[in-house]
């Protein structure tokens, strides 16, 4: 059996859970792992694939993926559509809303006050009329954070700070979004089958 670094067990333990191993966590151990899945990733690899998990590299995080069912894929991809709008509401907060930015609740309830798109965003991703803008937008990062996206940089100043592994939402929302060229050849083309549709009608 091949050498396999000590913390291989607390590495699977975070990984198998569904989290992410950020370079830019602001918790040493993780930034630890991340140093030892960087430096013995082919072992890893290996080793993790005998038992069903593939061990992913993305830009500064790593993730485990699996081979999932046509079912488990279609219940993928209506959460990919949820996070989506998600991104697009706290890009929409701050265009440079990517790794390493750092922000805090109070920050964007202050700019949805001022900010009407923003505000709309947030009614549309809410759906709860009860809860207030502030208890809305909390909800929005706590999920963040219980995803890995986010974590909490500043207890005092309630601050927290976008990691790496946010870079996976962004691909996330590129590999889904449909590009607006190719909608209006789809449209363009449902027209001609509509003209053509209709001019065989008419001759019979």
């Amino acid at each position: 059996m091949q050498h396999l670094p000590k913390q291989t067990a607390s590495i699977f333990e975070k990984l198998s859970r569904g989290h992410f191993i950020n370079s830019n966590s602001v918790e040493a151990q993780q930034r630890d792992r991340y140093a030892v899945i960087e430096n013995h990733f082919d072992e890893l690899a290996e080793y993790f694939s005998h038992i069903g998990f593939r061990l992913e590299q993305g830009d500064e995080y790593f993730y485990f993926s699996r081979q999932e069912d046509k079912v488990s894929i279609e219940r993928k991809l209506q959460r990919a559509f949820k996070w989506i709008d998600i991104v697009d509401f706290f890009t929409t907060f701050n265009n440079s809303f990517a790794p390493g930015f750092r922000f805090s609740p109070g920050q964007i309830t202050e700019e949805i006050k001022v900010n009407g798109l923003l505000s709309t965003k947030l009614q549309e991703l809410g759906k709860d009329s009860s809860r207030s803008s502030q208890e809305q937008v909390q909800k929005l990062i706590e999920q963040l954070e219980r995803e890995g996206f986010v974590e909490k940089v500043e207890e005092f100043y309630d601050t927290y700070k976008v990691m790496a592994s946010f870079h996976y939402l962004e691909n996330l929302v590129m590999a889904i979004d449909i590009p607006e060229d190719e909608l209006e050849n789809e449209n363009e083309a449902e027209n001609r089958q509509h003209s053509q549709d209709s001019s065989e009608n008419g001759e019979n």
